[in-house]
């Protein structure tokens, strides 16, 4: 038949005139309707396909290929249920047809019906071992049920069926990216692009797997190839903004590439999410907010905005809203460990202690601090009875946590232990004044026998410390030596001798850190008013900067080799004034009065609501009231200085 030879060779518009001049003649040939049908339907004319079908099927409803038809017009139309009734009509009269199941398991998935999908891919590919199709979509499905390695092997089956697959190695990309396995990642993707140089996927995949080893400039390349390929790729656009703002640390253009996604898509969910990121990085969290609130009207289950939202609320001082928001996403995502940890700051900065510690160990599973676990064939030690045993305590994170928690090591002591304690090497002079503690080795140094470990930042969850129970009086002290020897430096003029820090340590290996720590910091140039005191003499005890120039202070930080100088240093003086950096904790736990510059999103230590700290008697606040705003702190503090002098 002419219709059928034209069809065959793609002369489809030619097939489906042959058709209809054949059915003038031949009024309810099934084989042509059904012939002109499927020539419809690839021409596009869904409606005529289905008409011609369902009147083929009418006269000769027992051809398993018409019903399979029928059902792959209904799909095409989007009636994924009527098109799995189809499917399953087709298999009714052929069970061994591969690409029915195959269909079936299409339309199943898109009515939701997951499990019934996976059942009928697995049946396509059993009666059809190497069907292409039916192994890559099973492997789709797998991987968007998080069954990793079953996707893996699905593509890894194609592969195997046709070396040449580039739709299977890019998926196998993916696979690997949700893996963790980033190299092998970028790999696959590189060898789908040797085979499809124009695969717009691969390219954004591989720019994924760069970005997550943090290869930057690499990773905007391929995203910007991507995007010379589709202009109009959003998931490109939104993963440049990501590579530039984490990678380049360049917020100004990341927002740009965001706005972009959202001037194509305003409803593109990440692009909402990110550019919340990009205000909270601003300052502006009640923007950041609105964003996220956005972003979650529209995909209320979008863990990423939820957790980000619970940031925002926290810098805000929402502090409560954010613990319930933290709990939501927790409750989601039980192995969040991001959010198990942000759950614990909120927490914490709210004065709930008790689950506050406990959700406080989840920092050890998070991106950031996993490297720094520290896996000791020894039990961690949890607070019980372990009377005449060697406890190990080790530092964690930065100099100032290591301050503000060595104050349980003493504890520890008192239940019997011995104490050792590794600590960074700029800290094993000073810390060797703390009470009950045996021995003080530096980070890197071969450590000696002990028993049981525990991180100094554990420390709290084992004494179970709550804010009455925390131990508050000084607990740190000078070298007497050392006071005199900075004492015989010091000018006699009889002024109030007043220590100054202004910012934070730059040395930040991520935008949010960097970030934060510009906004803990002040601009030295901010501190000119403090000259109208003139019955105090400051001096500086900021560690690499030079004094600003709008205020006369002695610096003789170039001296310190440690902080065991600059604890007798600081033990000369009437008062430190600091942003919150490890000198605030140092001047603290020396029993010293210490003014905290504290920026308006506060690190959860130093609580809300409050102008003291259960940590430090001595310490008092002068907190931002508004993001940014160091001059009003500032004036605050000159004016305290001049009430007190």
């Amino acid at each position: 038949m002419q219709a059928v030879t034209a069809f065959q060779e793609g002369r489809v518009a030619d097939a489906a005139d042959a058709c209809r001049a054949f059915l003038r003649d031949n009024p309810g040939h099934a084989a042509c309707l059904h012939l002109l049908g499927s020539a419809e339907y690839a021409l596009g004319r869904l409606d005529a396909a289905e008409e011609n079908m369902k009147a083929a099927i009418a006269k000769r409803g027992d051809f398993p290929e018409m019903h399979r038809g029928l059902a792959q017009v209904l799909a095409a139309q989007g009636r994924p249920a009527e098109a799995a009734e189809g499917f399953a009509r087709a298999i009714a009269l052929k069970p061994e047809d591969a690409p029915a199941h195959y269909g079936l398991g299409l339309a199943l998935k898109a009515s939701g019906r997951v499990e019934e999908a996976a059942r009928a891919f697995a049946q396509a590919v059993i009666l059809k071992p190497g069907y292409l199709d039916a192994l890559n979509a099973l492997g789709i499905l797998f991987c968007e049920q998080k069954m990793f390695a079953e996707a893996f092997d699905c593509f890894e089956a194609a592969l195997a069926e046709r070396p040449d697959f580039p739709e299977a190695l890019n998926n196998l990309g993916v696979v690997c990216l949700e893996m963790g396995r980033y190299a092998e990642a970028a790999t696959y993707c590189e060898r789908a692009l040797e085979l499809k140089p124009d695969y717009v996927a691969a390219w954004t995949n591989r720019g994924n797997a760069l970005r997550a080893q943090e290869r930057w400039e690499e990773a905007i390349a391929c995203y910007g190839k991507a995007l010379i390929l589709a202009p109009d790729s959003l998931e490109a656009r939104n993963n440049i903004g990501l590579a530039v703002l984490h990678g380049l640390k360049n917020i100004e253009l990341a927002e740009s590439h965001f706005r972009q996604v959202l001037a194509q898509s305003p409803a593109h969910v990440p692009a909402l999410t990110h550019l919340g990121i990009v205000a909270s990085y601003r300052g502006a969290f009640d923007e950041a907010v609105a964003l996220y609130e956005q972003a979650l009207a529209l995909q209320p289950d979008f863990i990423e905005a939820q957790n980000n939202l619970g940031n925002a609320l926290r810098a805000m001082g929402r502090t409560s809203d954010a613990v319930e928001t933290y709990a939501r996403v927790v409750a989601a995502q039980p192995a969040n460990a991001d959010a198990h940890h942000n759950y614990a700051l909120a927490l914490l900065e709210n004065g709930q202690y008790d689950e506050g510690w406990r959700e406080f160990e989840w920092r050890w599973h998070t991106e950031q601090l996993a490297p720094g676990r520290r896996n000791f064939a020894q039990p961690q030690w949890r607070g019980e009875a372990a009377e005449g045993k060697t406890l190990l305590i080790h530092a964690e994170q930065g100099f100032g946590d290591t301050l503000q928690f060595c104050r349980f090591a003493p504890m520890a002591a008192a239940k019997g232990l011995r104490v050792i304690m590794e600590v960074q090497s700029e800290l094993v002079r000073l810390l060797q004044t703390l009470p009950g503690v045996g021995k003080i080795i530096a980070r890197g140094d071969s450590l000696p026998d002990f028993d049981l470990h525990c991180p100094m930042m554990s420390l709290p969850l084992a004494f179970s410390a709550r804010e009455e129970t925390i131990p508050s009086d000084a607990y740190l002290s000078a070298n007497p030596e050392d006071v005199e020897t900075w004492k015989s430096r010091m000018p006699d003029d009889g002024k109030r001798k007043i220590g100054l820090v202004w910012a934070g340590n730059p040395r930040r290996f991520s935008v949010e850190l960097s970030v934060t720590d510009g906004r803990r910091s002040i601009a030295p140039e901010l501190l000119a008013p403090l000259a109208e005191i003139k019955s105090a003499h400051f001096f500086s005890l900021q560690k690499g900067k030079t004094p600003p120039d709008a205020l006369v202070m002695t610096d003789f930080m170039p001296q310190c080799r440690d902080f065991a100088d600059t604890a007798a240093l600081i033990a000369n003086l009437d008062l430190v004034i600091s942003v919150d950096t490890a000198v605030a904790h140092l001047a603290s736990a020396l029993g010293k009065p210490v003014w905290l510059l504290n920026r308006s999103d506060t690190c959860w230590r130093w609580l809300r609501g409050c102008d003291d700290s259960p940590w430090y008697p001595a310490l008092r606040q002068f907190r931002q009231t508004q993001p940014g705003d160091w001059q009003s702190v500032v004036a605050r503090v000159v004016e305290e200085l001049k009430r007190t002098a």
